[in-house]
């Protein structure tokens, strides 16, 4: 006899459209077209999670490098300090710091300064 899976079917198919949820029209609605939606973006999001990675950084860069304009330097010339001085910060710490600290990260800039001119 033909087995029809039913119990097992419905439950995949509830699980294939509650992951489709929220997307326009047939894309939510349509089985077809639901498995071709979630095979996508599921590719989406496993290349944006690294995606995001370079977006955080290159927001820090921008950060730092507003902070460091301000105090008369440029981007590069902190960061070679910084590595002269032997300051082994990260540049997510760092941004965080020009932004609620910057007393602390004038002192930064300060010591990566000293240790070019040195």
């Amino acid at each position: 006899m033909r087995v029809t899976k039913g119990a097992a079917r419905r439950r995949a198919k509830k699980r294939l459209f509650k992951e489709a949820r929220g997307n326009y029209g047939g894309r939510s609605k349509l089985l077809r077209t639901v498995k071709e939606t979630i095979v996508r973006s599921r590719a989406y999001a496993y290349r944006d999670r690294r995606v995001r990675k370079r977006e955080f950084r290159a927001l820090w860069i921008t950060r730092i490098t507003a902070a460091c304009r301000e105090r008369g330097t440029n981007y590069s010339q902190f960061i070679n300090g910084l590595s002269k001085a032997g300051i082994t910060l990260n540049r997510k710490s760092l941004s965080e710091l020009a932004i609620s600290q910057p007393q602390v990260f004038d002192e930064i800039v300060k010591a990566a300064q000293a240790a070019l001119a040195a």
